[in-house]
């Protein structure tokens, strides 16, 4: 899947097919906001949240997804998939960004 350019405001943006995202992986969408990872669990639930850990910035789209959670490829931090939150004893949140799935295509609200 290509990473597309948008600069849309408060609309549904078309990411592409569920089946680009590989099962506990992740793709990077470009934005005004910055870089969205676009994630993909076990159980084919889709997440999106801005492509920077809330400790150091690491890119989230480089870490592993276990569940409903995402470990930061820099200092293993765990950032809840569906909030953005940071597991305890960590603190710190990094900005969700809504997801659906309409067939097999998958959009973000970017807003």
């Amino acid at each position: 899947m290509n990473a597309p350019e948008t600069m849309i405001m408060n609309e549904w943006v078309k990411v592409g097919a569920i089946d680009d995202i590989p099962p506990l992986g992740a793709r990077v969408v470009k934005s005004a906001h910055g870089d969205i990872a676009v994630f993909r669990n076990a159980d084919d639930e889709v997440f999106a949240l801005l492509d920077k850990c809330p400790h150091k910035g690491g890119p989230l789209s480089q870490g592993i997804v276990f569940g409903r959670h995402v470990a930061c490829p820099l200092h293993n931090w765990s950032i809840g998939l569906a909030d953005g939150e940071a597991v305890a004893p960590d603190v710190g949140c990094v900005r969700q960004f809504a997801v659906k799935v309409e067939g097999a295509q998958v959009f973000v609200k970017i807003n």
